[in-house]
């Protein structure tokens, strides 16, 4: 991608009415843009981080048997009047009227509609357990959005819903997605700072397991036991005063942020829509349901929380826009010339590179452009590289500076 070409705009100074680093960082360098409290455009370097995210996410849901679909964001409100979360949930559901006397909901999450579409197909134990999953536009009319991507009223989730004859089984595939998401985060880039832990079931089940990110801009309190790393949420901590895996009473508060979730929802959903199977003896039992959500913008917020300095972002490199930002700091043909094989080169090796030709720019300004985007490596090319036919090659984050012939960037790159 040719940066003078790129849709964007950068901006040096600190924006105005921002609560985190990462809504901060996201708008000055050009990822996100605001259209009102809660509501976001990605551009087109917030979209390609967006897509490295959900692919990270899709794979590891279907290494695990999850099978994808895509169910509409317009639901009938009948569906949220049988299971009663028209009442329950009613401060965030958007209503919609249709015409007539008809009404719909904007779909918060999707167990409405997964579960009716389930009793189409299940009627046998031998059509158990089986997995769906969907990446999806969710919409909550939430009071107060704040923090950029970390609270919005309009999102990207990907949800995963599993349906299950019995509750060994249940509990057998929940801890198969716990290792999931940990691997996901991992991938992410964050798991290092990421903690299962133990948090209010809400109206589904007792407890629930969250996965939070470690971050001064998180809205929730969490205590981590100093041994196992098993967290557990302040909203139960009074109630669980010792470790649920190890037993220990040590912790360290911390605030993060939920990037994750999974419950068991065991028959909350089935009962009101009557999804049952027969078993082997013939007798009709209820369906037993898990749920375990990801928010992807919000998931983009908490690693620009976890990995920024005070020049900008920095990008893990399984996330970000491009792997390499090629800059070329002078305007003479030769340095032209030689950057500009050096861009066709990587784009040959399937390299995802982003080359900054612009021409009105100082150095200077490249150079804080380029810490303020993140992208993980960063190539400059000038006369006085080329004339020992090189380049210099510098990490985000690093303050290593590497002289690398012009042979070998490719491989070192790769």
């Amino acid at each position: 991608m040719l940066q003078s070409k790129l849709f964007y705009k950068t901006n040096k100074n600190k924006s105005a009415n921002v609560d985190s680093i990462s809504h901060d960082l996201l708008i000055r360098a050009g990822y996100i843009d605001q259209l009102m409290a809660g509501v976001y455009t990605f551009m087109p370097l917030g979209f390609l981080v967006l897509k490295n995210i959900e692919n990270i996410i899709r794979r590891n849901m279907v290494e695990i048997g999850g099978q994808e679909i895509l169910m509409p964001v317009l639901q009938p409100k009948e569906n949220w009047v049988k299971t009663d979360r028209i009442n329950i949930e009613k401060e965030i559901i958007f209503l919609l009227k249709g015409n007539g006397d008809k009404e719909y909901v904007l779909g918060p999450t999707h167990e409405e509609v997964i579960t009716p579409l389930a009793k189409k197909v299940v009627f046998s134990y031998r059509d158990l357990p089986f997995y769906v999953f969907q990446i999806q536009e969710k919409l909550r009319d939430e009071l107060r959005p704040k923090s950029g991507l970390l609270r919005v009223r309009e999102f990207a989730m990907k949800d995963l819903y599993s349906f299950h004859a019995n509750q060994a089984d249940l509990d057998k595939y929940y801890e198969v997605v716990a290792k999931s998401y940990e691997k996901i985060f991992k991938e992410c880039g964050i798991g290092r700072l990421t903690y299962r832990t133990l948090a209010s079931g809400g109206s589904f089940s007792k407890y629930s397991d969250e996965y939070q990110t470690l971050t001064q801009a998180g809205e929730d309190t969490i205590y981590i036991c100093e041994k196992c790393n098993i967290a557990i949420n302040k909203e139960i901590k009074a109630e669980n005063p010792k470790c649920p895996k190890c037993n220990n009473t040590e912790f360290e508060e911390k605030k993060a942020i939920e990037v994750g979730n999974i419950f068991k929802m065991g028959t909350r959903f089935s009962v009101p829509f009557d999804l049952k199977f027969t078993d082997k003896d013939a007798h009709d039992k209820p369906v037993l349901m898990g749920c375990y959500g990801i928010g992807l913008g919000r998931l983009m917020g908490a690693i620009v929380e976890a990995s920024h300095d005070d020049k900008g972002i920095i990008w893990p490199k399984s996330v970000a826009p491009f792997l390499v930002h090629l800059i070329n700091i002078e305007n003479n043909p030769k340095v032209k010339k030689a950057t500009q094989k050096i861009y066709i080169d990587c784009q040959k090796e399937g390299i995802e590179i982003l080359y900054d030709d612009r021409e009105n720019k100082t150095a200077g300004e490249k150079f804080g452009d380029s810490d303020l985007l993140g992208i993980p490596y960063r190539v400059v090319v000038s006369e006085k590289t080329l004339a020992k036919n090189s380049v210099e090659v510098k990490e985000r984050g690093k303050a290593k500076i590497q002289l690398v012939k012009i042979s070998q960037i490719n491989k070192i790159l790769k």
